[in-house]
């Protein structure tokens, strides 16, 4: 009984001990993981949607390696809106990896009406220019009818999703879309089990040549009658937007050397 106690009460003084490096480690990782990416100096956001935001791109970007930013300006003291974006990553140093690391930038000019999107080394590898106009153009019927944070989600979830499809590959694909993966599966599998079925119940022997009479059977009369041949026309319209309204631009280099994809538009 005496050696139980003994036996027990070492198990617990060292649970005790492993539980406080363990406890400083996971402070310093939710510390790490809940680190600061939006920046709403315009004020488009309550306090609610804020930290929403906060916590949804540091969960999102974790998985991706990558920083999902977003900054909302009002007073932009004439300067455009992609130097802006240069500007913020070349003296804040955001970076997943390292400063001045993988990240991906929305750059919201609430005085010129104006977003830009950006990408930094992985983020401009798997956001390139097209990807980046695919992304903003889902988010601009939005920023223009004032629906910020459903805007800033639609971003963060799409950045996401792009990141998760290989370069050069169109990631609004429809075979990349679960619920028509799922439906696929679906026809498939319904189409195995019914050719199983199929064949399982016997062959049937009982053909039309079994009652029919070659000698007495055949065509008595066919006609072909041409009506007429219409033929229409109608203009196509190009686009010419670049995926959103006023869209254009694309990436550059920052005042520090940085490299990005871009794309640029008004809302």
């Amino acid at each position: 009984m005496i050696r139980t106690r003994r036996i027990l009460a070492v198990m617990f003084l060292v649970s005790v001990i492993l539980a406080v490096p363990m406890q400083l480690f996971m402070s310093e990782a939710t510390a790490a993981e809940n680190k600061k990416l939006v920046y709403d100096d315009a004020g488009l956001l309550s306090q609610e949607d804020y930290e929403a935001l906060n916590v949804m791109a540091n969960q999102y970007g974790a998985k991706r390696q990558t920083d999902f930013i977003i900054v909302t300006s009002k007073d932009t003291g004439n300067v455009d809106v992609v130097k802006m974006t240069d500007d913020f990553y070349d003296k804040q140093a955001p970076g997943y990896d390292k400063p001045h690391g993988n990240a991906a930038i929305l750059m919201l000019d609430m005085k010129n009406r104006e977003v830009y999107l950006a990408g930094f080394y992985k983020g401009k590898q798997y956001l390139d220019d097209k990807r980046l106009d695919q992304l903003r153009a889902k988010i601009t019927p939005k920023l223009t009818s004032g629906q910020y944070r459903q805007a800033f989600e639609t971003y963060i979830q799409t950045a996401y999703k792009y990141m998760g499809v290989r370069p050069g590959v169109n990631p609004d694909n429809i075979l990349f879309n679960l619920w028509f993966q799922l439906g696929a599966s679906l026809v498939l599998g319904g189409a195995v089990v019914g050719t199983m079925a199929y064949h399982s119940g016997g062959r049937v022997t009982v053909q039309r040549q079994t009652y029919e009479d070659a000698s007495t059977s055949g065509v008595l009369d066919h006609q072909d009658q041409y009506l007429r041949t219409t033929t229409s026309r109608r203009k196509i319209e190009k686009n010419n937007n670049g995926g959103g309204s006023g869209g254009g631009g694309g990436g550059g280099t920052t005042g520090g050397g940085h490299s990005h994809s871009g794309s640029r538009g008004s809302f």
